[in-house]
Formats: C-alpha cells, structure tokens, sequence
C-alpha cells in the first residue's frame, strides 16, 4: 500500500492545494462567485413578501408604505408580480450557477487526473513494486472524481449557504431583534453537533477509500490472474476472500451513512424546534401587541430558510469531507518524490550519438530494500560490439543488471557508464534510445499492429514494414486479418504468446539501438520460428553491442564472453570453453542441463 504522510496537512492546507487548478478556470469561478449574491437575496426577499401580503390583508401597520396607497386587490397583485419575477429571477441565476459551478469542478477533475497520471507515470519502479495497481485505479478514479466536488458541489455550495444564512439574519435583525436573535443562538449548538458528526464521517470515510483501494486491488489481481484462479480451481477460495474485503468495505460506508443520517436527523429536529419556539415567542408578542401577524409569518418562513441552508451546508460538508479525503490519499502520491530525474542540464555529448555502445559498472551496489542487495560490489566492462552473455541461478542478479542499465531504479552505491558518461548525466529519453530490450514477455496495448511497434515515435509504413522484414517477422504481420492494421485487444489477447514476440523485435529493430538486451528473447517461440528469428538476430546483432540473459546454456556458446553471477557478484568470467575447462559454476550448470536434455 502507499504509506502514509506521516503527518497530516489541515484541511485548509489541503484546500489550498487545489487554488491552482481553480485559477486556471479564474472567470467562471468567478462569475459563479458573483451570482450567489443575488441568489441569497433573492432567497431573502420571499418571506419579506409573503409576510407583508399578510399584513396587508389583516390591516396591519407594518405594510410598506408604497402599497398603503393602493386598494387591497392592487396591493396583493403587486406583492404577487414581485414574488413571481423573484422565482423567476432566482430560478434563472440557479441553472447559470449550477452550469458554472459543474463546469469548473469538472476542469478542475480533468487537470488533477492529467497531472495525476503525468505524475505516476514518473515514478521509479520501486514505487510500483509496493503499491497495488488497483490502489493506483482507484485514486485515478473515484477519488478524483470526490475531489473534483469539493469545488462544484461543496465549496462554493458551502459558501452560498453561509451567505444565505448571514443576509437572513440581517434582514430578520431589522424586522424584529428578539426573535433573530433566539433563532440565530439555536445556530450555536447545531454547528458544533455537525462539526462533531462530520470529524466522524471524515474518518470512516478515510477507512472506507482504503477498503475500496483494497477492493479494486483484489478485483485487478484476479481478472489479469484468471487463467490461474480457474487452472488450480482457487474460484469459491477467491471468492470468498472477496466476499471479506468487500463485507469491511461495506462496514465502513454503513459507518459514513450513520454519521451523515445523524446530522440529517439532528438538523431536520431543530428546524422543528425553531418553528415552534418562534410561533411561541411570537403569539406572545402578538397578544401583547409588540408583533402583527405579518411579521410573524415571516420569522416563520426564515426559521425554516435559516436552518435549509444549515441543512446543505452539513450535507455539502459531507462531500467536503469526501474530498479532503480523496484529496488527502492524492496528495500522498504527489508527494512521492521522483526518484529517477533527468540532468538539469540537457546537452548530450557527441560521442555517444555515434558510438557502438561501451558499457562499463564500477563499484555497484543495489538492493530492492534497504541492506538487502540483488547486486554486490559488481565491477565489469563490455567493450564496443562485444556480446556479453550473464549465466547465474534465479536470483542472481541478471534482470537487476538490465534495469540499473536501462535506469529503470538507481545504483546505491557506485556507478554505471555508458560510453565513459554516467547515465545519470543522460536525459533518460537518450539512455533508452541507445538501447534496445527484447524480454520474454512482451507487453501489446490495445490498438493496432503498426502502433504497437511504433509505440507512439514517428515512423511510416515503409520504415515499420522493413523492420519487419529484417527481423522476419513481416510474413506473420501479413498472415493477420487485416496486416500492419490488425487491431490488438488488451495485452494482446487475440493473439499467441510467441506472436507477441515477434512483435517485440519489430519494435526494437525498428530504432536502430547501439546496444541490444535479449532478456530470454526467443523462450516463447517454435523451433521453426526461432530458427527464423536467430538468422534475424544475427543480422541485428552486428556492430551492436549486446547483452543476452539465458537460461538454456547452449544458446549463448558463440558469445564472446560469458559473466557467471551468484547472489549479485560477479564470480567468473570468459568464453565457453574456458569457463568449462575451469570447472567452476558454469561448468556444473552446462553438465546439469547437457544431463536433463538426454
């Protein structure tokens, strides 16, 4: 899992991470900001209305004095066409504000995900190596999507209910001091019960992301592992391992509903309460003269107006809550450094440009944990058009040798150059460039053949067929429903393992590398076509310099130099016959599958 900031930042401060993104939609969110004004006076208005039309028919002294003038019909059909064009106008700002606002939290969802994944994509691979894909899913997913509602749902949705609450309690304080001020001072309690539900809700609904990280990390690993799951019959296993995750994911969201329901609740009582208090205190006041029926029905219209927007506010908070929390579980991953970085300066020295490839390890060390190391104290070179073969038992460091190469992790301690230039000085673009990397498992993304080769760089059909040609793969290509534009499933699905490899060496052969990795290149191929692919191989291989990871000895016999690894050190070194007349390491593993292969 990700870890955890080991402290976490305010929500303010966490806020504050999203201010960018809103600048870059600075007049829509500010238009949006403009119109929540004459949205809550708008609001305000309406029970000044209905209250004087009360007034007006009862006869009372507080009608407004431009309506005093007129006969009661008149009067009641202005009060009428003021509250109409009201509805009206509030009805029209809502939907312009309700645009706006969607609007912007949806740029702002779109920008966060961009650089979200920009950022992911980043990250050395030691990152990948702790951190569930289906976490990552999630984040990119749902938890954006929460975030992008702090702004269109919440924020600003928050901001229009405060400020509907303060303009009604202006215009509650002018009419009559006394009743304002008891309906404002039931507001006291009332906030500090949702700011305790809501500290609640924000930690259940933390908990229930991270089951649903959890969840989605399950689900991901069981479809990409489904051949395995039905082979070795694992299905009710699996499922009811599902059934675990998914049951405390479902505790969480029962505990996030609780807490929300509470303050819906709590807030749907004390409107009951205010409705009642002010029909008490102002049948009082109204048999005692100091209040008219009018403003009565107006204090009543504001309890139930003061406490709705206390009700959006809470259910707002809510999706506030939300999204600091997604905010939170994004933020943690924007703060995962970038391990690997291209040198600040971009100048490119010439050599490299026109050299076959010089390869040279000085002192390496490295481990996938701290004081844990795959490689130890590894010290070789390999000349310019050599081909260098590494032998050594699982675990002895060789797919660790082609990714410090290829700076897919960093060194501990030592260094690795290419050409005599550290390749930490080379913009990692340029490094891999330079090299080619043909592994036994090829990865296809869906799309078809010729981007599957081209993987994005600008090549045209001729240069991506006479790649294919020289790797023998273009009879394959054309032997496909419809050739180079054969379109490819997810990972390459409708086509077999060994095609898929094929594929790979058209994409490598097609960018002319100085230095070529065969990482059991031809494993998952027929005799018949990897007789095919190693005449190609043959030909890619000259003036190349070449690295070769295998696992079936009598493959790599005519290399020139054969480097024996074991626990990461570097323990023999030579051609074939020279390490079988040592007798050492390589020896025994050549007798061994000389035995198995009779």
């Amino acid at each position: 899992m990700i870890a955890n900031s080991p402290k976490r930042e305010s929500d303010w401060r966490l806020f504050l991470r999203l201010v960018p993104y809103a600048r870059r939609s600075g007049r829509i969110l500010a238009l949006s900001m403009i119109l929540l004004l004459p949205l809550s006076v708008s609001s305000t208005i309406q029970p000044i209305i209905i209250g004087q039309a009360i007034s007006l028919i009862k006869g009372e002294a507080n009608v407004f004095e431009f309506l005093r003038q007129y006969p009661l019909a008149v009067g009641l059909n202005i009060l009428s066409v003021l509250l109409l064009i009201t509805v009206l106008f509030r009805l029209g700002f809502v939907a312009v504000q309700g645009y706006t606002v969607q609007k912007v939290g949806q740029k702002i969802t779109a920008d966060i995900r961009d650089d979200l994944f920009d950022h992911v994509t980043s990250l050395a691979m030691r990152f990948f190596d702790r951190t569930p894909i289906g976490s990552l899913i999630t984040r990119l997913t749902s938890d954006v999507s929460a975030l992008g509602e702090v702004f269109s749902g919440g924020a600003i949705g928050i901001i229009s209910d405060l400020l509907s609450i303060v303009t009604i309690a202006i215009a509650m304080f002018f009419l009559q001091w006394q009743l304002a001020l008891m309906l404002v001072l039931m507001l006291v309690p009332v906030t500090g019960l949702i700011i305790y539900f809501q500290h609640q809700f924000r930690q259940a609904n933390y908990k229930a992301r991270e089951e649903l990280s959890s969840l989605n990390s399950m689900l991901q690993e069981n479809i990409v592992g489904i051949n395995v799951v039905q082979l070795f019959r694992r299905e009710k296993f699996n499922s009811e391992m599902f059934r675990q995750v998914n049951q405390h994911y479902i505790d969480q969201v029962d505990k996030t509903i609780f807490h929300d329901s509470a303050i819906s609740a709590t807030l749907e009582w004390v409107s009951l309460v205010a409705i009642a208090c002010v029909l008490w205190a102002g049948g009082y006041m109204i048999m005692g003269n100091n209040l008219s029926f009018g403003t009565l029905s107006t204090f009543i219209l504001f309890a139930q107006r003061l406490f709705d927007p206390l009700r959006q506010f809470a259910e707002k908070f809510t999706m506030l809550q939300s999204g600091f929390t997604a905010i939170e579980r994004i933020v943690d991953i924007f703060n995962e450094p970038i391990e690997i970085k291209d040198p600040e300066t971009k100048a490119i020295q010439p050599k490299l440009l026109n050299s076959a490839g010089e390869i040279r390890f000085e002192k390496v060390w490295f481990g996938y944990k701290p004081n844990e190391y795959a490689i130890r104290d590894l010290d070789f070179s390999i000349r310019p058009g050599e081909k260098v073969a590494l032998v050594g038992p699982t675990g002895a460091g060789k797919s660790s040798i082609i990714r410090l190469l290829c700076r897919l992790y960093e060194t501990t301690q030592g260094r690795i150059l290419l050409d005599g230039i550290d390749i930490r000085d080379l913009p990692q673009s340029e490094l891999r460039r330079h090299i080619g990397v043909i592994l036994q498992d090829g990865f296809l993304f869906a799309g078809d053949v010729k981007s599957n080769i081209t993987l994005g760089e600008e090549y045209d059909l001729a240069e991506i067929q006479a790649a294919a040609e020289s790797t023998n793969v273009a009879k394959f290509i054309e032997d496909l429903p419809q050739g180079y534009n054969t379109q490819l499933r997810e990972r390459g699905a409708n086509i077999s393992g060994g095609q898929k490899q094929l594929l790979a060496f058209a994409r490598a052969a097609i960018r002319n590398p100085h230095i070529l990795v065969l990482d059991e290149a031809t494993a998952s191929l027929d005799v018949g076509t990897e007789a095919a692919i190693q005449q190609a191989l043959d030909r890619l291989l000259q003036g190349r310099t070449a690295i070769i990871i295998a696992h079936r000895l009598s493959t790599i016999r005519n290399v020139d130099r054969i480097l024996v690894l074991k626990r990461g050190q570097l323990i023999e070194s030579g051609s074939h016959d020279e390490l079988l007349e040592q007798g050492g390491l390589y020896a025994s593993l050549y007798k061994l599958q000389m035995l198995g292969d009779v």
